[in-house]
């Protein structure tokens, strides 16, 4: 068609592309072939193809066979599974070669034997079972100092500390003013007035404004509670106390929110059978078997869950292949409050394509938010534990602790794919853009219902008057009134994709102030392979016309921002810039 401009704009970053489509979903080690430069790596020997065997049993404490065990030559894919008598036999590689042997079976540590020389046979596994009960009295690994994660496996541990928000999660300053009811400079709203009805009994009112007011806050409303915030912020102490614990109390180890030694203490999640998700009201720590060791016992002073069933410590470490499943971030990722479901990208991702094993394009959420390799100073991680007997791995195998989420431009930049027409027709400049969910496991935005996405369009003639609107949407007020150099695009043109929640009883609305009752308004997010286009129509002039257009990531609402003293710059997503002649 005359006249037609088009411009498909995918992502900014190519290396988050290449992250985002190139993680595959496979069991550990199964399906991979080891390439001969790392096979010559782990097992320090020729990588000639002559075929030698190691076969034996795996048996537990008591001697009695272990079946569908795992078994494997270290940081290799050469794996087998143990029969019903509790036998295996491995096809290796280079007779003579010093091996190790490991073998892991659920509900046991990890075991192993070296150094092994193949051909061999009657070799012996013996596995040991972890505890199945939780010690309230254990001390807590610190992620820092002495005794701690980054005492071992310093890498890993560093990466942890410079990128994820778990770390940050007791800390946050939009989670902290929001629970104290402050600005970040401390200063704290009144609390709130309540009012009383024969028919309904004691109810919130809407603040007043002629005082000082920094926003709402949740101790406000409930001062003499403390509410479950404490359940995913800093499961730690609220293991034993979850609807007890005042996250402003927490020091120490907890004050790292939800730290390594805690998620590597995850034994299982409690879902609901029916529809796979965690039971309403039980938020965080109350959806998690959690198994903190007993340091008295020599037969169970330690235990870590991780992702590889060869670890190289078997007398504290296990696999558990739940720590690479979806259903492992539910607990903390779905949340229902007074009957409205608030954070639920754990639900989303389970309602999509991406969750089912039979598509082709499945990912969890770990492959999108600990992608592997793992980048600390620019290399590659092949040991987690350098210094501390750690073992050379394929880096693929390792995990990034990076958790890219709602901060990271690259990751933002990869979620959605946007696309632009535009064309002079009867008059009138067309401009038809499409933004589809096509890189993303769940709802854009997901979990707070803060946040938004903001798509801006801007046309302007060939000396840079803006051109007046016939017909098409515009942003909503709360996406700022006033400058819009500065952000604030109410009245513009364009579409704001978010959930707007409104409190029942004051009728605030949009709110973050969940924590009181609520009704959902709009849901204007885009679902897993969600579509939404747009038309907008603009006066024609005689010249040129220059279109921009722009999607815009924004973490909290304009007004409630700027109570709270929050300053999180928005996040430029997607961008198409093109001339209608």
């Amino acid at each position: 068609m005359k006249g037609l401009v088009r411009l498909a704009c995918i992502a900014a970053g190519a290396m988050a592309v290449a992250v985002l489509t190139g993680c595959s979903q496979r069991p550990h080690g199964f399906e991979v072939t080891p390439s001969a430069t790392s096979v010559a790596a782990t097992q320090g020997s020729s990588t000639t193809l002559e075929e030698s065997t190691i076969s034996g049993i795996v048996v537990d404490a008591g001697g009695a066979p272990v079946s569908g065990a795992t078994v494997r030559v270290q940081a290799t894919t050469d794996a087998t599974y143990t029969d019903g008598a509790g036998r295996f036999t491995l096809a290796t590689l280079g007779p003579g070669s010093p091996l190790t042997v490991s073998a892991w079976a659920d509900g046991f540590y990890c075991a192993k034997s070296e150094p092994v020389l193949a051909p061999s046979d009657g070799l012996v596994l013996t596995l040991r079972r972890y505890q199945t009960n939780d010690n309230p009295d254990y001390a807590w690994v610190p992620p820092v100092g002495e005794g701690s994660c980054y005492s071992c496996k310093p890498g890993v541990t560093q990466v942890w500390l410079d990128h994820d928000a778990h770390a940050r999660s007791a800390a946050n300053q939009r989670f902290l003013t929001m629970y104290n009811g402050t600005d970040v400079s401390g200063n704290q709203s009144p609390e709130t007035r309540f009012g009383y009805a024969r028919d309904y009994g004691r109810f919130p009112l809407r603040p007043d404004l002629s005082q000082p007011y920094y926003g709402p806050g949740y101790r406000l409303d409930f001062p003499q509670t403390a509410g479950n915030c404490a359940a995913c912020h800093t499961p730690g102490p609220a293991i034993e106390a979850p609807y007890g614990v005042d996250p402003n109390s927490v020091s120490g180890v907890d004050s790292f929110g939800i730290h390594c030694d805690f998620c590597h203490k995850i034994a299982d999640v409690r879902l609901d059978p029916g529809t796979g998700l965690p039971l309403p009201n039980m938020p965080g720590v109350l959806s998690m078997d959690i198994r903190r060791p007993f340091p008295g016992d020599p037969e169970r002073y330690q235990l870590f869950f991780g992702t590889f069933d060869d670890d190289n410590v078997p007398e504290e470490d296990t696999y558990l292949p739940l720590i690479e499943e979806s259903a492992f971030c539910a607990p903390c990722h779905f949340g229902v409050f007074w009957d409205t479901v608030v954070y639920n990208s754990y639900g989303e991702w389970l309602a999509s394509p991406y969750s089912d094993p039979a598509y082709e394009g499945a990912r969890t959420c770990q492959q999108c938010h600990m992608p592997s390799p793992t980048l600390f100073e620019g290399e590659r991680i092949t040991n987690v534990a350098p210094t501390a007997g750690g073992v050379e791995r394929d880096p693929m195998t390792i995990h990034a602790h990076t958790f890219p989420g709602a901060a990271s431009q690259e990751l933002l930049q990869n979620a959605v794919t946007l696309e632009v027409e535009a064309r002079r027709e009867a008059g009138e400049i067309i401009v038809d853009v499409t933004v589809t969910n096509d890189q993303t496991g769940h709802h854009v935005p997901t979990d707070s219902p803060l946040r938004q996405m903001i798509l801006l369009i801007t046309p302007t003639d060939f000396s840079g008057q803006a051109l007046t609107l016939y017909e098409g949407p515009v942003l909503p007020d709360w996406c700022g009134v006033g400058d819009p150099a500065e952000g604030d695009f109410a009245g513009l043109p364009g579409k704001a994709y978010a959930r707007v929640l409104q409190e029942l009883w004051t009728e605030i609305s949009p709110t973050g102030a969940y924590w009181n009752p609520t009704r959902e308004l709009s849901d204007t997010r885009l679902a897993a392979m969600g579509v939404d286009r747009s038309v907008f129509r603009f006066e024609a002039p005689g010249g040129s016309v220059r279109l921009d257009v722009k999607l815009w990531f924004r973490r909290a609402y304009r007004g409630l921002a700027d109570l709270k003293g929050w300053t999180d710059p928005d996040i430029l997503m997607e961008a198409a810039g093109l001339v209608v002649p």
